[in-house]
Formats: C-alpha cells, structure tokens, sequence
C-alpha cells in the first residue's frame, strides 16, 4: 500500500498563484492541508475546489500557522509547500517514488529551487538553493518563527532531491515591494524579541551591503541587468527592517524613562522626610 502524502499550504489573498499550486500536486497528494488567514479573494474556493481541508486561523507568525496545520496532516509523508510554488513534473515523479519505497530510511528531502523575476529564472546572486521540504511526519518539529521556517529533523537520515519546486516569488513591481515591506517588518520584530538594537550605520550600510551582495558579490549580474530592481528590492527591505527597528528601540526607551519617573519621586520624596 503506497504511503500517504500530506501536502501543507498557509494562504493568505492567494488566488493569483494558488490554482496552478494545487494543480501540480493533485496526481500525489492524499490530503491537501490549507491553513488560510481570512483571505478576501478566491483563495477558499479554488482551494474547495482541489477538496483541501481548509483551516482558518488568524495570522500570528508563519511558524505557528504550520504548527498549526502540521497537527492537522494524517499522512505517512508531509510535503511543505507555498502558495506561489509549483512542484515540477520531474519533482513529482521523484517524490511518488521515495514515498512508495517501503525500504527507504531517509526522513527528510532538501529540494533544490528554480526562482523565477517577472517570469524569468534566475541562478545567480543568492536564488539558487535548496530547502527542507518532504518529511516523514514523525520524525520533525515546527518551531514558531515570524518569517523563516524552523524546523527540527529529529534524526540525520536526509536526503537530497534532482527535481525542483517552480518558485514564482518576484511576480510585479507592486508585488515585490508590497511583499519586501511586510517582511521587513516581521523581520524587524524578530529581531527586536531577539535583543538586537539598530542604528544609523545599520540604516544606511546595510541596504547598500545588502545590493552589493545580491548583485555583485553573488554574481546576480550574471543573470542581466533585468534583476537590478529585484536587488534594490531587497536593500529596501533590509531599510525597511532596521528603521522599523529603531522605532521600536525608541519606544522601549521612551517607555523605561516614562517608567522610572515614579520610582525616581518616590526616591526623592524618602530623601525629603529623612
């Protein structure tokens, strides 16, 4: 009897990528988990329409969403995938394969990436990678995280994939710094609960540091001079991320002076009856 396969998808507003999402996994999943945000768009329907379990949870971080969903899954094998990726036809046939194979003892995939701006790939300048993707269901945990995945292989049997996920991350302009901005902000809080403070060096040093990276360093250049913007659109997330910082350093400051008024009259007021 072939092993049942889960597929994991949180959504969010995410009709625009879902259908083809769900479509190229359909010939493999057993169930279909969707963890959705009060989305405003079709995004339940066409998920209703692939018979997905749909679970609606306000967001809190990305981390807890697929807790959340993770407790969900009754397959064998998990297959973590987001709304805006497509599972390749070489990726599916490969994936069959490894979960039907009663005599594998690899727990985890990592699964190379194919990343695609304004529908064009790239390979260079940080966008060719692999992630942690298939799991047998027993064998990981999902730590809570306001932006990356954390998740926790409880053994070192890992295995690594040929096919790749399509990843149509980087669809418009409007998209793209919509998206950056958001992140910006998770990443910020994340930061900011972590201990780490801001400043103007971080301001202004990181976002160029950040360009320089992708596109010189990584050799983004390599890809054309068409993903310049996408670049700029990561410096301007790390912008976003440490002045996002900063403010919320300086309301931590205002709120601690705030706080030690009364103890400070109260401390006068002793010395004045002494």
């Amino acid at each position: 009897m072939s092993a049942k396969l889960s597929v994991l998808m949180i959504t969010k507003n995410s009709a625009e990528t879902l259908e083809k999402s769900l479509a190229s996994i359909k010939k493999i999943a057993d169930e279909i988990i969707i963890v959705d945000s009060n989305s405003t768009d079709r995004t339940v329907e066409i998920a209703k329409n692939y018979l997905a379990k749909v679970y609606v949870k306000e967001f809190s971080d990305i981390g807890k969403q697929r807790i959340y969903g993770f407790k969900k899954a009754t397959g064998k094998w998990v297959l973590i995938l987001d709304c805006d990726e497509i599972v390749s036809e070489r990726l599916m046939k490969e994936i069959q394969s490894k979960i039907e194979n009663t005599r594998i003892t690899i727990n985890s995939y990592y699964i190379p990436y194919q990343n695609f701006f304004l529908n064009m790939p790239l390979q260079y300048g940080g966008e060719n990678y692999k992630m942690m993707r298939l799991f047998r269901r027993t064998k990981i945990n999902i730590e809570p995280s306001l932006v990356h995945n954390k998740i926790e292989v409880k053994d070192k049997k890992i295995g690594y994939l040929k096919g790749k996920i399509f990843h149509h991350s980087y669809r418009s302009f409007s998209q793209i710094y919509k998206k950056f901005t958001d992140y910006g902000v998770r990443m910020a809080k994340e930061k900011y609960f972590n201990g780490e403070k801001s400043s103007f060096r971080k301001i202004f040093l990181y976002p160029i540091h950040m360009f320089y990276s992708r596109f010189i360093k990584d050799e983004g250049y390599l890809d054309g001079l068409f993903r310049i913007p996408l670049d700029l659109g990561f410096a301007y997330m790390e912008l976003v991320t440490y002045i996002t910082l900063g403010y919320l350093n300086i309301k931590d400051l205002i709120l601690n002076i705030k706080l030690s008024f009364p103890r400070r009259r109260e401390s006068r007021a002793k010395a004045f009856v002494k």
